[in-house]
C-alpha cells in the first residue's frame, strides 16, 4: 500500500481531521449550537471522503495498473471492484 499513494498528504490530511474531531469533542462540552456542530461533523466528513478518494485513486495508478499489465487481469478487476464497492458504502 506505501507505494501506492503519497503517503506525506494522507498522514497530513487525517492530522487534520484528527484536530476536527477533538474541536467537535469540545463543541459538545461547550454547548455549541446543533446546527455549529452538525456543520463541523460534515467538515470532518467529508475530509475523510476526501482521504478515501486518495487511496482510491493510488490503488487504480498503482495495483490495479501493476495487477493487469503483471498478473491476474480478472481477479485484479475482482479486487479493484471490491475497492469501489467499500468507497461506494463510505456515505
Amino acid at each position: 500500500m506505501r507505494q501506492c499513494m503519497d503517503m506525506t498528504n494522507l498522514h497530513r490530511r487525517l492530522r487534520k481531521i484528527r484536530g476536527q474531531v477533538e474541536a467537535i469533542d469540545r463543541m459538545v462540552e461547550e454547548d455549541i449550537p446543533c446546527e455549529d456542530l452538525l456543520s463541523q461533523i460534515n467538515a470532518a466528513k467529508s475530509a475523510l471522503h476526501k482521504c478515501g478518494q486518495i487511496v482510491l485513486e493510488g490503488h487504480i495508478q498503482h495495483c490495479v495498473k501493476d495487477g493487469i499489465a503483471h498478473g491476474d487481469a480478472e481477479k485484479t478487476v475482482e479486487k479493484f471492484t471490491k475497492a469501489v464497492e467499500r468507497f461506494a458504502n463510505m456515505g
